[in-house]
C-alpha cells in the first residue's frame, strides 16, 4: 500500500472513445439481465470471531453517491454515527470501460488511503490477476491492505451492527433479532422485483424479459403502497434495513428509472403513500446528505451509452423533497 507521502495520482478524464462505455454483463442465454457475483465476502465481527474484528480506524469504505447499492452503506454509516470509526471516500460518478475512477470534482476526490486511480486497482492488490466484476461499495482493510468485502448486503448489515462501541447512536438497531425472519423475507422481495427489478427492466434484451420484470416491479410497488397506508415504515414505527434498501431505489426512480430504464407505468409521485414515505426519509440528514442528484443523473445518463447514446442529461424532474409528508400521524420518531 502506498504510504502517506506518495504522490496523489488522478485518473485521466473519462474517455468513452478509447475505453468504451459501461455495459452490463451479457447473459449467456436468453434476454434477461443477470447481476454478476460479488466475490469478496468477508465479515466484520465485534466479538473477533472472524479475521476482521471491529476496530476503529481500521476499515475504509469506498462508495459512489450515484450507486444505490453503495449508498445503502453510506446511509447506515451516518444513521448509526460511525463516521469516526469507519472512514469513507467517493469515486467519480461517471465511469467508462475502466470502471469506477478517482478524480477531482464536486463531491468526490482522489483516493486518500491507497492513492489508487481506479477501483480495479483495489481488486488487483487483493487478488493479482483478478478478472471479475469490480464494484462499489467496497470495504477495505488498512491493516492487511486487502478488500474485506464487495458484497453490498453484508457491508450495510455489518456497519449497522458491529461498531456499536464507537457509534454515536448505539441504540439504533436496523436488523433487530425479533424481526429478522420477516426482514429477510421482505428484503428478498424488494431485491428481486424493485432494487434489481429496475435494472432487469432497463437492461432487458428482449420484450418478453422486459414485460415480465416491469409487471413484477409495479406489482410490488402496489403492495408496498398498501402496506405503507397504515405503517410509517415497513416494520411499524422504526426504521430497519428494509427501509434503507427500498429507499435508495425510490429516491432515484422518477429522476432516472422511470425514463432511462423504461419503468414508466407510474412514477413514485403517483403513489400517495410511497411518495410521502420517500420524503419522510429524505428529510432525515443521513438520507438527505448521502443523496446527490447530480451524481445520480450524470452517472446513469452518461455512463450507459448503449441506452442513451447522446449522453444528454435531462433537466428534470422538479420535485419538492421538503414538502410536508404527514407521516407523523402513523407514529414513530
Amino acid at each position: 500500500m502506498a504510504g502517506p507521502a506518495a504522490a496523489v495520482r488522478v485518473a485521466s478524464p473519462v474517455d468513452f472513445e478509447t475505453y468504451g462505455d459501461y455495459a452490463p454483463p451479457r447473459p449467456k442465454t436468453g434476454e434477461a439481465f443477470v447481476r454478476p457475483t460479488y466475490q469478496f465476502q468477508g465479515r466484520i465481527a465485534a466479538d473477533g470471531s472472524t479475521p476482521y474484528p471491529a476496530e476503529p480506524g481500521r476499515y475504509h469504505l469506498y462508495i459512489s453517491y450515484a450507486c444505490p447499492w453503495a449508498c445503502r452503506s453510506a446511509i447506515v454509516r451516518e444513521l448509526v454515527g460511525i463516521q469516526d470509526a469507519v472512514s469513507m471516500s467517493v469515486v467519480d460518478p461517471i465511469r467508462d470501460g475502466r470502471g469506477w475512477a478517482f478524480r477531482e470534482g464536486p463531491g468526490y476526490t482522489p483516493d486518500p488511503v491507497n492513492h489508487f486511480e481506479l477501483i480495479s486497482e483495489a481488486y488487483q492488490a487483493t487478488e493479482p490477476g483478478y478478472e471479475g466484476h469490480t464494484s462499489v461499495p467496497l470495504l477495505w482493510d488498512r491493516k492487511t491492505s486487502k478488500i474485506v468485502s464487495n458484497n453490498f448486503p453484508d457491508i450495510s448489515l455489518d456497519l449497522g451492527s458491529q461498531f456499536r462501541k464507537w457509534a454515536k447512536q448505539p441504540a439504533i438497531d436496523l436488523y433487530p433479532e425479533d424481526l429478522r425472519p420477516q426482514i429477510d423475507e421482505l428484503n428478498q422481495l424488494i431485491y428481486d422485483t424493485v432494487n434489481n427489478g429496475v435494472y432487469k427492466c432497463g437492461f432487458a434484451r428482449g420484450q418478453a424479459a422486459y414485460d415480465e420484470n416491469v409487471g413484477a416491479l409495479f406489482a410490488t410497488l402496489d403492495l408496498l403502497e398498501a402496506r405503507l397506508a397504515t405503517s410509517r415504515f415497513l416494520f411499524g414505527d422504526r426504521i430497519t434495513e428494509s427501509d434503507i434498501r427500498l429507499w435508495v431505489t425510490l429516491v432515484r426512480f422518477d429522476a432516472v428509472y422511470y425514463s432511462h430504464f423504461k419503468c414508466n407505468l407510474r412514477r413514485i409521485v403517483d403513489y400517495p403513500n410511497l411518495w410521502a414515505y420517500t420524503r419522510d426519509l429524505y428529510q432525515r440528514p443521513a438520507f438527505r446528505d448521502t443523496t446527490i442528484f447530480d451524481h445520480i443523473k450524470r452517472h446513469y445518463y452518461q455512463t450507459h451509452g448503449h441506452i442513451n447514446p447522446t449522453r444528454v442529461v435531462p433537466a428534470g424532474p422538479i420535485l419538492d423533497w421538503e414538502a410536508p409528508h404527514g407521516r407523523e400521524r402513523l407514529g414513530g420518531a
